[in-house]
């Protein structure tokens, strides 16, 4: 049984479900960049069943450090997601002023390719809806020459991951006698 089928998508997300056997399937990215996108927008969605799916399905392509980098892509965003968002949203100006007093060394110690790791942060701001850091990371990556339309395939990994979260909790959610 694939991770895919164990993570039990419902029938009434079929849509979720082809649309995440495509970017499964897409051969845009390597696979450990794939994964590690998979990997850091399932910890942004907060599913502890999908995480652990993709967790145990990038075990088989990706490093220790690989995955300990895609987590830590996740949390680190989640944090300045936050504080950014608040700063850009708040009509208090003086905020903006303010450092952020934010411990952030994992961002230039993660130990893997820089761009991954600004890919893996892209999609779980994505996910989190800070546009500040979707700004940062998207001049980011068109800086390393990283095109806009692989860009964009990795704003869709993180649209359907969090799309897959959304079904299995609407699905566990569902009255016993409703489930199937």
């Amino acid at each position: 049984m694939s991770w895919i089928e164990q993570i039990r998508i419902p029938d009434f997300a079929k849509d979720v479900r082809l649309n995440l056997i495509s970017v499964v399937t897409d051969e845009t990215f390597s696979l450990q960049r794939k994964y590690g996108l998979l990997l850091a927008s399932a910890a942004a969605t907060r599913n502890a069943a999908l995480v652990a799916a993709l967790e145990c399905a990038a075990s088989a392509v990706m490093t220790s450090v690989e995955i300990a980098a895609a987590k830590a892509a996740a949390t680190v965003e989640a944090m300045n997601n936050v504080y950014y968002r608040f700063a850009h949203l708040v009509s208090d100006p003086e905020y903006k002023t303010m450092p952020p007093r934010l411990r952030m060394d994992v961002i230039g110690n993660h130990g893997v390719d820089k761009t991954d790791f600004e890919l893996w942060s892209l999609a779980v701001s994505v996910i989190n809806g800070c546009g500040v850091c979707i700004d940062a990371h998207e001049k980011t990556l068109r800086a390393a020459g990283v095109d806009s339309r692989a860009i964009h395939t990795a704003v869709r990994f993180a649209a359907i991951t969090q799309s897959v979260a959304v079904a299995i909790e609407a699905a566990g959610s569902a009255p016993a006698q409703a489930r199937g």
